[in-house]
This record gives structure tokens, C-alpha cells and sequence, in this order.
């Protein structure tokens, strides 16, 4: 895994102008060119603390007519904010006419909470770091993107290596053609099909969890694209073995197709997309990267407007190796009081054909941790968006039941609140 890693730095490397200019004989100076007013390229928080510098040094020395000159440009022109300054720490390389290279962006996301549980079968409190990733992007040859990320856990000694998330290269030839390659997300379902940096809610739905393969990071080969109103994906990925690298390559296949279309000019929105999945997996007990789910469907609509709008989900999935069929529904409205202030309900309802079909959420199964057949939730949450969805606080309540015929331990019934931080780059 090291060798991977230091081979991906590597080729980064070789292609930025200082690494390549350095391995040949230097030609003969030529005159220095004159200074331009604003730097093209943006390597790393130094340059741009000296490109801050700069422009601090020029309006102290400006003379009153650019300084009436510079308030007309700002008329114009919208000033960066504070959080555009802070966040500009992601850009490692900017520079359109490097032939090879033309941006290095350093992506992730750091995710704190605290969860407190009221339950019939017992409480719970506590904090987490529910998740903490990161590592580069990089533009190549104006086509093609290479993204790798790993998951840490610094909560605990060991280990502090989680896995690996994303690792793979993709090519676009348009929005209307997209192929990708390696270890990549598998979106189906409402919420599956959702990064963790976007969620309305604090945590996925348990639809989502139940139906979807919460491992999300899957090898595999997938082309995607969107001809409007239409979109769609293919894909085919390995569920062997699970481990934090790539998996074990030892189990079946599963393939997924998603076609969907956006009636948003039609009902006058800016989103109005009706989507259609379709997952089949093989069967086979090495296949430790997603549910014992052999077949599953999920009708998505996702609504929007300036002021509110609505997600829905109806999913249903046939199971294997004692894994019992399944079905549930999900309907998610929400309103955005203001430009930062948004609240969020959900409805959550998930039963299994035989008992012990149906888990609990994230933090309910730390409570209860055998399964039951029908689960009922209630969600009511609110979002302050400091700086869209790179920078918000979520909160929310959820009343849930879960009934368990079987009576074997997976009766539950409480209220829980979890509210935390969410930041993205």
C-alpha cells in the first residue's frame, strides 16, 4: 500500500514545472518577464499568504483615484469572504496552461458529533469523530482526474488507519460521458446516492442502511453521465472479501443501473429528478462488502426550490443466506427559512418478510444490538449553513420503535438527538 501511495505522490510530482525543470540543464535565462498584478498560479497557504501581502502593500500605497477606481471594480465584482480566504488552504496547484498538470486540490472532510440515546432498553452518550478523510486530487491532461483518499480515526490508538476510500482515475470526454476506474462510491437509494458532505439529515436514513451497502467504497469500473433531462450510470464492482484496502477479490460481482430524469423545467424548479436503480449481486458468502442482498430496487425523487422542497424513496431487495426480503419507504421534506437557516423532517418506515430482517441505525445498535422485523422513525432537525455545505451545524431528534416477533432481543423503542459539526474542502 505504500508503494501505491508513494507512486501516485510521485507522478504528481514529475509533472509540476519546479520537479521536471529540476532533472534537466537549464537553458540561458531569459529576461524576466514583468510582474503581472494578480499571480496565475497558487501553490499551497505560503504563496497565498504572500499574494494576501501583496495586495494589503498596493491599497496602502494606492493614491486616491485607485482607490475610487478599486471601490467601482468591487461594485462589480464580488470581494472573496473570510471563508473563501481559509478555504483557498485546499488549492495546492492551479495553473491552465501546464499541458500535464493542471490543478492539485487536497480534498476531504472532518465530521464531529455527539449522540445521546433515551431508551426503554437503555442510554447512551457520546462524542465521535464520525468520520475524518483526506487526499488529493489532481487534474491531468484537461481529462483526467485522479482521486485518492484514506479514512483515519484519531480517537483511537490503534488503528489509526481506517481504510482506503476513494482510489481511482476517471476520464471525461463531456458531462455526457464519464469513465471511472477503481475503488469508488456506489450511489443507489436516496441517501446512498448522497455524499456524507451533502445530507440533509445528521445520518443517513435506516433505509439507507439497511438496503444500501454502508461500506460505500466498492472496486470496480462504472461510466456515467448526464444529456438533459436525462442521467444515468452503469457499473460493475467486486463484493468479495472486505478489508481496508481493495478487498479480496474472492467473492461474486454486483452490477447497478440507474436512469433517471429531471422534470425541473416542466414544474418550474431547480430540481425535480425521478431516478430509478436497479442492484444484483451474486450470491456468495465471501461477499463481505455489501448486504446479502441479491436483488434490489429503489425509486428515487428528489424536489427543490428556492424555498422548500422534498426526497423520497421507495426501495424493496430480495436476500440471500438467511438475509430476509425487505421493504421500505422514506419521505424527507424541508424548508430553508433563510439562506443559512434550513429545517429537515423525515419518515422512515422498514419491514422484513421474516423476523430478524431489519438493523438499527448508528448509534440505536449500540443500544440494542440483535435485529427485528418492522422499524418505525420520526425525524425533526434543523441546519445552520456557515458556509454552504462545507461548513455547517446539523442537529436532530429521532423517535424510533423497532417491533421484533421473534422476541429475541431486538425490541426497541427511544428518543435519541445527535448534533454536530460538518466540514468539507
Amino acid at each position: 500500500m505504500t508503494r501505491v501511495w508513494l507512486a501516485f505522490v510521485l507522478l504528481i510530482a514529475s509533472a509540476l514545472p519546479g520537479f521536471a525543470q529540476s532533472a534537466q540543464t537549464p537553458p540561458p535565462a531569459p529576461a524576466p518577464p514583468a510582474q503581472p498584478e494578480y499571480p496565475v498560479i497558487r501553490i499551497g497557504m505560503v504563496s497565498y499568504l504572500q499574494y494576501a501581502a501583496e495586495v494589503e502593500n498596493r491599497e496602502a500605497t494606492a493614491s486616491p483615484a485607485d482607490a475610487r477606481a478599486a471601490q467601482t471594480s468591487s461594485a462589480t465584482e464580488k470581494r472573496p469572504s473570510t471563508y473563501d480566504r481559509i478555504w483557498r488552504f485546499a488549492e495546492w496547484y492551479q495553473n491552465d496552461s501546464n499541458p500535464v498538470v493542471q490543478r492539485v486540490l487536497f480534498s476531504g472532510r472532518y465530521q464531529h458529533e455527539f449522540a445521546t440515546i433515551d431508551a426503554h432498553q437503555g442510554d447512551l452518550d457520546e462524542w465521535n469523530i464520525r468520520r475524518l478523510r483526506l487526499g488529493p486530487r489532481v487534474t491531468l491532461f484537461r481529462t483526467v482526474t485522479l482521486h485518492g483518499e484514506v479514512e483515519l480515526n484519531p480517537q483511537e490508538a490503534d488503528p489509526l488507519f481506517v481504510r482506503v476510500t476513494d482510489f481511482y482515475a476517471q476520464w471525461t470526454k463531456s458531462g455526457r460521458l464519464s469513465l471511472t476506474v477503481g475503488k469508488q462510491g456506489v450511489p443507489f437509494t436516496i441517501d446512498g446516492a448522497t455524499s456524507s458532505k451533502e445530507l440533509l439529515t445528521i445520518d443517513r436514513s435506516n433505509l439507507t442502511n439497511n438496503i444500501w451497502f454502508p461500506q460505500e467504497y466498492m472496486p470496480g469500473v462504472s461510466v456515467s453521465g448526464r444529456r438533459a433531462p436525462w442521467v444515468y450510470r452503469a457499473g460493475v464492482y467486486s463484493s468479495g472479501e472486505a478489508n481496508r484496502e481493495f478487498g479480496e477479490f474472492s467473492g461474486g460481482i454486483f452490477t447497478l443501473g440507474v436512469l433517471g430524469y429531471d422534470f425541473a423545467k416542466s414544474l418550474a424548479a431547480k430540481e425535480a429528478l425521478l431516478t430509478a436503480n436497479y442492484v444484483y449481486q451474486h450470491p456468495d458468502s465471501d461477499n463481505t462488502f455489501t448486504r446479502q442482498l441479491e436483488h434490489i430496487v429503489s425509486l428515487n425523487f428528489r424536489f427543490e426550490t428556492n424555498r422548500w422542497g422534498v426526497r423520497s424513496d421507495v426501495s424493496a431487495a430480495s436476500g440471500y443466506l438467511g438475509q430476509s426480503d425487505m421493504f421500505g419507504l422514506m419521505t424527507m421534506p424541508f424548508v430553508n427559512a433563510t439562506e443559512k437557516l434550513q429545517f429537515v423532517g423525515r419518515y422512515t418506515f422498514l419491514e422484513s418478510a421474516d423476523p430478524n430482517g431489519v438493523r438499527l441505525g448508528t448509534y440505536e445498535n449500540r443500544v440494542v444490538t440483535s435485529r427485528g422485523d418492522w422499524y418505525n422513525e420520526l425525524y425533526l432537525g434543523a441546519n445552520y449553513y456557515f458556509y454552504g455545505q462545507k461548513l455547517k451545524l446539523q442537529s436532530g431528534v429521532q423517535f424510533a420503535d423497532m417491533n421484533d416477533r421473534a422476541g429475541d432481543g431486538g425490541e426497541y423503542s427511544g428518543i435519541s438527538w445527535t448534533t454536530g459539526v460538518r466540514v468539507g474542502w
